[in-house]
C-alpha cells in the first residue's frame, strides 16, 4: 500500500517567493519609463508557409511608442505594404505571401520610447526554415563477407533546423536496432559485424524536417552479406558490385569505428545536455561500458542510451568537464577510447540589473553581475545610447552609481553582458518621484494556510522614498524578525511553521517621510487533511466484489472531495465501480480491473492520498500438450506445460487416469506432484488401456481438467496382489464361508482372473483342502466340526500365472447353542439398592462357540408384572453387581451363558431380599385456605415407601422471591397424618415449605410448596373484607372524578414495595409520567390538561425481583370545561347522614359480638354477588340479614376478615363493568362520573343464596333483621 500526502500551496509557495525577489513594480498610475513586457526569441525560424509575427510589448505612463531596426539600420514600418504594426504594440506581422521570404531575413530589434526613457529589445535573429531535397546519387550495391563490419552512410542535406533521422525499408517498417546494428547520432547506420539476415535490398534512410513537417528519402541501399561457402563466387561479384573493404571473415578483438582513433574530443556549453558515443565492431559483438578518469559519472542526470553506446550527461556543469573513457569488450580482448570533454558558458545571468524607484536627492546603484567562460565584457547603455560618465553617475565595470538624482532624471538604463557563446541584454528604468505610502496588497484579505506548513502574509507597498514596513497582531504585538516570523524585504511575512495559535488579524504599516498607509489581512490555521483508515491490498476472486475503503479526517471548514483513480488515471465508465462517501465497490471483478487504485481526499488547500493494489485471481488455466515419453512396460513419464496461473502460484498438480478397458468414463487419481514440476513419472499396472489428464491447483481451486492424453496400453501379467479382507466364518452349524474382497479389473493384470481357496483345521495334521472359483466373493466349506478353528487361504491367477503366495488367516467353522447352565449362583446384598451375584463358569467346550459373556435376569417376586432387568457381563466373568434394585422387595434371578449363536439354558432361580431403605418423596403437597395469619397444607403419602413409614418432616420459613428471610421452623408427624394448619404467620407474605417422608433408615427427598398469606385490607363503610387467593397482583382498575382530576382506584396483592400509578396522553409518542402511590388503593392524579384522553396503568416492581406486574390500561377523559355542578358528596347534609348510617352499623357489629359470646347462633346471609363492588359489600337485598355464624372450634372470633361457611375464601370477580347491576335505567352518573342513585334489576346467585329482592339494601331492614 502507497501513500502519498502533499500540500497544494506548494507550487504557489516557490512563485511568491521568488515574486519577492522580482524587479520592483511601479503603478501604472504613475510617471515611469517603459519596460519591454515581451519579445520574441533571440534566434526566430518561421515556416515559409505562415506569416512572420515579432513580438514587442511594452508598458509605461505615458503609453511607450515603437520602432525598429534591421540588421543595424531604421526599419521603416510604414513603407512596406506587407508588414504591419499592431495598434498600441511593437508587435510586427509580415505577411509573406507571394513574396520571397528570403527578403526578410535579418537581425532586427525593437525599441520602446516615452518621456521618461527608451528601453531596447534582444537582437532577434529572423531565419526561413528549410528543408532541402536530397542530392541525386547512384548507390552502389555492397557485398561483404560475413561477420565483418559494415557502415551504411546517410549525409542527409542541410536543413533548418536539421533534420531528424531514421532507417526504413520499402514498407515504411524501422530496422531493428539493437546491440549489433546500430544508428549514430551522424544518422549513419553501423554494423560491428554483418549476419546473413543482413542481406536485403532496401536499406533507406529518412530525413524529417520538424518546421515543415516533410520527409526526404534517401536512394535504396543493397546488402549482400556472403557466407564462408560463397567464398568462392566474390570474383563474380566484384567486378559489379563494391566488396566492402576486402576485409575476411573469422572472429576478432573489437575496434572503434566511432569515434577514430584513441582519443578525441568534444565541447559543451553549460546548461545543455552531453552526448557522447562509441561505436565499436568486433566479432563476438562487443559490449560497451563507460568511466570517468579521476571521477564518478554523475547521478541523477545520466542516462545510456543506443544499447550502453550513447552517454547521455543533462544540465552539464563544470565540474562534469574532464576525460571520458568507453570501453568495448568481447571474449578475445577489450579497446579504449578517450573523449576528452571541456564545458564552455555563454554569459548567465549572477544578478541581472533591477529597476529603481529614487526620490529626490537620493542616491542608487544598478548591478549587473554575470558569469561565462570565457568570461564575459560588459557594455552599459542609457536609453540604447552608450552611457557617459557625469558626476550624477560612476560606471565600475558591472556597476553603476547615480548619486543626487533629481527629478526628470528617468532613464532606462541597458547592460549588456557577451562572450564568443552568445550574449545578454537587460533593461532597467529608474524613476525619480517623490510618493507618499500606498499599500497594493487587497485589504482585508483572508489567508488560509494547514497547520505546520508555511503561511505568506503579503504587505506590496509603494512609495518614494521606498517605505518601511511594520506588522504588528490583533493590532496590538509588534512582530519583529525573528523565529517564527521573517519579514521580508518587499514586506511579506513569512511564518515558517504555521500553528493553531497563530491564526488572527494581522496589520502592516507602510512608513516614509511623506506619509503613512495601514492594511490589515487574516491568517486562518486549519487542520491538515488526514486519511485515517487506507485501501488495503486486496486478492479477489474474478466474478467476487472487492472494497477499498478511505476513510478521512478533515477540517470542518473546509469542503473535501474524494476521487479514485486507477493506474493514476479516471475509474472505468462501468456500473460495476460504485464510489461511496468513503469507499469503493467493484461488482464482479474481471481481470482487467487489476491495478493500482488511490483515493484521493482534496480540499482548497492540501490533499492526503493512498493507494493498495488489487489482484485479480482465478482458478489456473488448464495444462497443456501431454506428451509420454520413456515408456516402459511398468512406467511412462508424462510431461506437460502448464496454464495461466491467474495471479495465483500453482501448489500442485493431480494426475489422473482413465481405464479405457476396464472403467471406460471413469477418471482416478492417480498421483501429485509439486506445482513447481512439469513432469511425473508414472508407475503403470499390467493389462490397463491408459489415458491421463493433468489438473493445476492454486489458491482458488482446481482447474479444468486438460485435454487427454494419448492412449498408452500396458501387457498382461500375473496378478501382484491377492484378494484382500480374507474372512471364514460359519453361519449354520457344520459349515465354514470363506469370504474375501474381490480384485477390480485393473487388478487382474490378465483376462481369466480366478481364485484359489484352500482350508485346512488348525492344529491338525491334515493336507489342504481348495477349490478354485471365479467371478465369486466367497465359498461355503460344509461338514465341519462345530466351532472349530480352520487356516485358510484365497489367491488370484489369471492366465498369465498366478499371484503372490497368499497369506494365512485363521477362521472359525459354525456355532451351536451353548449346552450348560451356570452353577453354584449366590448373592450377597449389600445394601437396600445393591447386591452382588457370584457362579460358577460353565466348561468353554460346553459353550460351542465364541463366549459372550453371562446374562443375569432379575424380577420382582411380589411384581409378576413388571418386566425383567436384566444385566450381561461380557467375557468369562464368574461375578457381577446388581445395581439400583428397589429396597425392601423380594427379587429372583438366574443366569444364562452367551455366544454368538444365542444364549444356554438358565441356572437354578436364586430368591433373595432387599433391607430397608429411605422412602420416596410425598406424593403431593398442596395449600389451602390461606388467611391472614394462617395456611392449611394437605399432603399425600410416598408412592414407592421403601419400607415402614415412620412419619413426616416439615422445614417451612418466610421468603422473599428466591431469597430466604426468615427463621427456619420444624415440624413433625405421625404417618397417617396428611394435613396441618399453620397460624402465627405474617398477612400479606411468602411462605416456604419442605416436606418429607421417614422411614428408621432416614428421610428421603423432599417436596417444596410456596404459598402467599392473605392480604389485610379493611373495606370503606364495612370494616370487613374478605382476603384474596393466591393469584395475580392486581384486580379491579376503577376510574372516577373529582374537582381535583381523575380518582383510580384499584385491588392489590402482592407484596411489592414500589407502586406506582403511570399516564401519558392517548396516542402520543411522550414518555409515561408516573407518581408513587406506596400503602394506598387510590390515587388523585392532578393538573391533567382539560379536553385530553390520557391512557393510565398501575405498575409494581421491586428490586428483588426482575418482573414488572402491570394492570391494563385505561382510558380517562378529561372534560373541556370545569365542571359547575354541584357535587352531592361535598353537602353537609349528606355528610350528616352518612356519618348516622355509620354509627347505626357500629351499634349492630356490638350488639352482634355481644350475642355471639354467649354462644348463640344467628343467621347472617352475606351477599356474594358475583359482581359485587370491591369497595361496597352489601347485606342481603331479600331480608337484609346477614349469613350465619357458628360458635365452633373452627371459627374464631372476629379479627377483621371473614371466612365463608364452606370453608373457602372466594376472590372478587367484579370487572369494570356497571352494567352487569341491572338492566333498568335507575343508575346513573353525575358529570364528573361519579355513580348515584340505587343498584336495579336482578343478579343471577349462587343456588345456596336463595332468591333476591330487588329492594336495595338500607340501614332500616338491618335493624329489622334482630326483631
Amino acid at each position: 500500500m502507497d501513500r502519498k500526502w502533499k500540500w497544494v500551496p506548494g507550487i504557489m509557495l516557490l512563485m511568491l517567493l521568488s515574486h519577492m525577489t522580482s524587479a520592483l513594480e511601479v503603478p501604472l498610475d504613475l510617471p515611469q519609463p517603459p519596460t519591454i513586457i515581451l519579445q520574441s526569441p533571440k534566434d526566430y525560424i518561421f515556416d515559409p508557409r505562415e506569416n512572420i509575427v515579432i513580438y514587442c510589448e511594452a508598458k509605461g505612463k505615458p503609453q511607450p511608442s515603437f520602432s525598429w531596426t534591421r540588421n543595424g539600420t531604421h526599419f521603416d514600418v510604414e513603407e512596406d505594404s506587407k508588414v504591419l504594426m499592431k495598434p498600441g504594440s511593437g508587435t510586427l506581422v509580415i505577411d509573406i505571401s507571394g513574396e520571397k521570404a528570403e527578403a526578410y531575413e535579418g537581425t532586427y530589434q525593437c525599441t520602446a520610447h516615452n518621456d521618461h526613457g527608451t528601453a531596447v529589445s534582444n537582437n532577434i535573429v529572423i531565419r526561413q526554415s528549410r528543408s532541402p531535397l536530397w542530392s541525386k546519387e547512384r548507390n552502389e550495391a555492397i557485398v561483404v563477407q560475413m561477420g565483418v563490419s559494415l557502415v551504411l552512410q546517410c549525409r542527409p542535406p542541410a536543413g533548418l533546423p536539421p533534420p531528424v533521422i531514421f532507417w526504413m525499408d520499402n514498407n515504411f517498417q524501422k530496422l531493428p536496432l539493437d546491440k549489433r546494428v546500430s544508428q549514430a547520432l551522424n544518422g549513419d547506420l553501423y554494423f560491428s559485424n554483418v549476419l546473413p539476415e543482413d542481406s536485403r535490398n532496401d536499406y533507406i534512410c529518412y530525413a524529417r524536417f520538424p518546421h515543415t513537417q516533410t520527409i526526404q528519402q534517401k536512394q535504396p541501399i543493397s546488402v549482400t552479406v556472403l557466407d564462408s561457402k560463397s567464398k568462392t563466387i566474390l570474383i563474380i561479384f566484384f567486378t559489379h558490385f563494391d566488396f566492402y573493404n576486402g576485409q575476411s571473415p573469422g572472429e576478432r578483438r573489437p575496434g572503434f569505428m566511432l569515434p577514430f582513433g584513441a582519443t578525441s574530443t568534444k565541447m559543451v556549453l553549460k546548461g545543455e545536455t552531453l552526448e557522447l558515443e562509441c561505436i565499436a565492431d568486433g566479432l563476438p559483438t562487443p559490449d560497451i561500458s563507460w568511466e570517468k578518469d579521476g571521477g564518478e559519472l554523475p547521478s541523477g542526470r545520466i542516462s545510456f542510451h543506443n544499447f550502453q553506446k550513447k552517454l547521455k550527461i543533462s544540465e552539464v556543469n563544470e565540474a562534469d568537464a574532464g576525460n571520458y573513457r568507453c570501453t568495448a569488450i568481447n571474449s578475445l580482448g577489450d579497446a579504449h577510447h578517450i573523449i576528452k570533454v571541456t564545458v564552455k558558458a555563454a554569459p548567465f545571468w549572477v544578478s541581472a540589473p533591477r529597476n529603481l524607484i529614487l526620490a529626490p536627492n537620493e542616491t542608487g546603484i544598478l548591478t549587473c553581475r554575470v558569469s561565462g567562460e570565457p568570461k564575459p565584457k560588459i557594455a552599459w547603455f542609457v536609453n540604447g545610447v552608450a552611457i557617459e560618465k557625469d558626476h550624477t553617475r560612476k560606471v565600475e565595470d558591472d556597476t553603476v552609481i547615480l548619486s543626487n538624482v533629481q527629478s526628470g532624471s528617468s532613464a532606462v538604463y541597458q547592460c549588456n553582458a557577451s562572450n564568443e557563446f552568445g550574449y545578454l541584454l537587460a533593461n532597467a528604468f529608474v524613476s525619480v518621484l517623490a510618493e507618499p505610502p500606498r499599500v497594493l496588497t487587497p485589504p482585508n484579505q483572508v489567508y488560509q494556510v494547514i497547520t505546520n506548513s508555511p503561511a505568506l502574509l503579503h504587505c506590496a507597498s509603494f512609495g518614494s522614498p521606498i517605505p518601511t514596513i511594520t506588522w504588528f497582531k490583533d493590532s496590538q504585538t509588534t512582530i519583529k524578525n525573528g523565529d517564527p516570523y521573517v519579514i521580508h524585504e518587499n514586506g511579506t511575512l513569512e511564518i515558517h511553521v504555521a500553528q493553531p495559535i497563530n491564526s488572527g488579524k494581522y496589520t502592516c504599516i507602510a512608513t516614509n517621510h511623506l506619509g503613512i498607509k495601514e492594511n490589515h489581512v487574516f491568517l486562518e490555521v486549519k487542520e491538515p487533511t488526514r486519511i485515517l483508515k487506507q485501501p488495503e491490498y486486496k486478492v479477489v476472486q474474478r466474478g467476487m466484489s472487492a472494497v477499498f475503503e478511505c476513510k478521512v479526517k478533515h477540517d470542518i471548514s473546509l469542503s473535501p472531495t474524494m476521487t479514485w483513480l486507477k493506474d493514476n488515471g479516471e475509474l472505468p465508465d462501468d456500473e460495476r465501480f460504485e464510489v461511496d462517501t468513503d469507499s469503493l465497490t467493484i461488482k464482479d471483478v474481471t481481470d482487467e480491473d487489476e491495478g493500482r487504485y488511490t483515493c484521493i481526499m482534496n480540499t482548497t488547500l492540501d490533499q492526503d492520498s493512498a493507494s493498495a493494489m488489487l489482484t485479480v485471481v482465478e482458478r489456473p488455466g488448464p495444462p497443456t500438450d501431454l506428451e509420454l515419453t520413456d515408456q516402459t512396460e511398468r512406467s511412462v513419464r508424462l510431461t506437460w506445460t502448464p496454464g495461466d496461473e491467474h495471479n495465483s502460484p500453482t501448489q500442485k498438480f493431480l494426475i489422473q487416469y482413465e481405464d479405457l478397458l476396464h472403467q471406460p468414463g471413469v477418471w482416478t487419481n492417480l498421483t501429485e506432484v509439486a506445482g513447481s514440476s512439469t513432469t511425473a513419472q508414472l508407475d503403470l499396472s499390467p493389462y490397463v488401456y491408459y489415458s491421463f489428464r493433468v489438473l493445476a491447483l492454486n489458491h482458488v481451486g482446481y482447474s479444468e481438467p486438460s485435454q487427454s492424453s494419448k492412449q498408452y496400453r500396458t501387457n498382461p501379467a500375473a496378478p501382484d496382489v491377492n484378494p484382500s479382507d480374507v474372512k471364514g466364518v460359519g453361519l449354520e452349524p457344520g459349515n465354514l464361508v470363506i469370504s474375501w474382497t474381490p480384485l477390480t479389473g485393473f487388478q487382474s493384470n490378465g483376462p481369466g482372473l480366478e481364485y484359489k481357496v484352500q482350508w485346512r483345521r488348525k492344529d491338525v495334521e491334515e493336507n489342504w483342502s481348495s477349490a478354485t472359483v471365479a467371478n465369486l466373493s466367497h465359498f461355503v466349506v460344509s461338514g465341519t466340526p462345530v466351532f472349530e478353528p480352520f487356516e485358510i487361504t484365497v489367491q488370484a491367477l489369471n492366465n498369465y500365472g498366478n499371484g503372490p503366495d497368499p497369506e494365512v488367516k485363521i477362521g472359525y467353522s459354525g456355532e451351536d447353542m451353548p449346552l450348560s447352565a451356570p452353577e453354584s449362583v449366590e448373592v450377597n446384598v449389600h445394601n437396600s439398592t445393591l447386591a452382588e451375584v457370584k457362579w460358577e463358569r460353565v466348561s468353554l467346550s460346553s459353550v460351542r462357540g465364541k463366549l459372550q459373556g453371562y446374562k443375569v435376569l432379575t424380577c420382582l417376586c411380589l411384581h409378576p408384572d413388571q418386566q425383567e432387568q436384566v444385566l450381561t457381563f461380557s467375557g468369562n466373568h464368574s461375578e457381577g453387581q446388581l445395581p439400583d434394585l428397589q429396597p425392601y422387595s423380594v427379587y429372583s434371578l438366574f443366569i444364562r451363558v452367551l455366544n454368538n449363536k444365542g444364549e444356554g439354558p438358565p441356572s437354578p432361580t436364586k430368591t433373595f431380599e432387599t433391607p430397608e431403605g429411605v422412602p420416596g418423596k410425598p406424593s403431593f403437597l398442596e395449600v389451602t385456605n390461606p388467611s391472614l395469619e394462617s395456611l392449611t397444607l394437605e399432603w399425600g403419602p410416598p408412592i414407592n415407601k421403601n419400607g415402614h413409614l415412620a412419619g413426616y418432616t416439615l422445614k417451612y420459613q418466610q421468603v422473599n422471591g428466591t431469597n430466604e428471610v426468615g427463621p427456619i421452623k420444624v415440624m413433625t408427624f405421625l404417618p397417617n397424618e396428611t394435613t396441618i394448619t399453620i397460624g402465627n404467620l405474617n398477612a400479606s407474605m411468602l411462605y416456604k415449605f419442605d416436606l418429607s417422608a421417614m422411614t428408621i433408615k432416614g428421610s428421603g427427598p423432599i417436596i417444596t410448596k410456596e404459598a402467599f398469606t392473605a392480604m389485610d385490607t379493611i373495606y370503606f363503610l364495612f370494616f370487613v373484607c374478605s382476603a384474596p387467593p393466591v393469584g395475580p397482583v392486581f384486580g379491579t382498575v376503577n376510574t372516577s372524578s373529582s374537582e381535583d382530576g381523575p380518582v383510580i382506584t384499584w385491588e392489590y396483592f402482592g407484596h411489592h414495595k414500589t407502586v406506582y400509578v403511570e399516564y401519558v396522553v392517548d396516542n402520543s409518542k411522550e414518555d409515561w409520567k408516573k407518581e408513587l402511590v406506596n400503602g394506598s388503593h387510590s390515587h388523585i392524579i392532578k393538573g391533567l390538561k382539560p379536553g385530553l384522553t390520557y391512557r393510565v396503568r398501575v405498575v409494581a416492581r421491586d428490586a428483588a425481583e426482575p418482573t414488572v406486574h402491570s394492570t391494563g390500561e385505561v382510558l380517562v377523559a378529561v372534560p373541556a370545561v370545569a365542571n359547575r355542578q354541584v357535587d352531592i358528596a361535598t353537602q353537609g347534609w349528606f355528610i350528616g347522614l352518612m356519618c348516622a348510617i355509620a354509627l347505626l352499623i357500629l351499634v349492630l357489629l356490638i350488639v352482634c359480638f355481644i350475642k355471639r359470646n354467649k354462644g348463640g347462633k344467628y343467621p347472617v346471609k352475606e351477599k356474594e354477588d358475583a359482581h359485587q363492588d370491591p369497595e361496597i359489600q352489601p347485606m342481603k337485598e331479600d331480608d337484609g340479614t346477614f349469613g350465619e355464624y357458628s360458635d365452633t372450634e373452627d371459627h374464631k372470633p372476629l379479627k377483621g376478615s371473614r371466612t365463608p361457611s364452606n370453608g373457602t375464601v372466594r376472590r372478587d370477580e367484579s370487572d369494570d363493568s356497571l352494567v352487569d347491576y341491572g338492566e333498568g335505567g335507575d343508575g346513573q352518573f353525575n358529570e364528573d362520573g361519579s355513580f348515584i342513585g340505587q343498584y336495579s334489576g336482578k343478579k343471577e346467585k349462587d343456588t345456596h343464596e336463595g332468591n333476591e329482592s330487588s329492594e336495595a339494601p338500607s340501614p332500616v331492614n338491618a335493624m329489622n333483621s334482630f326483631v
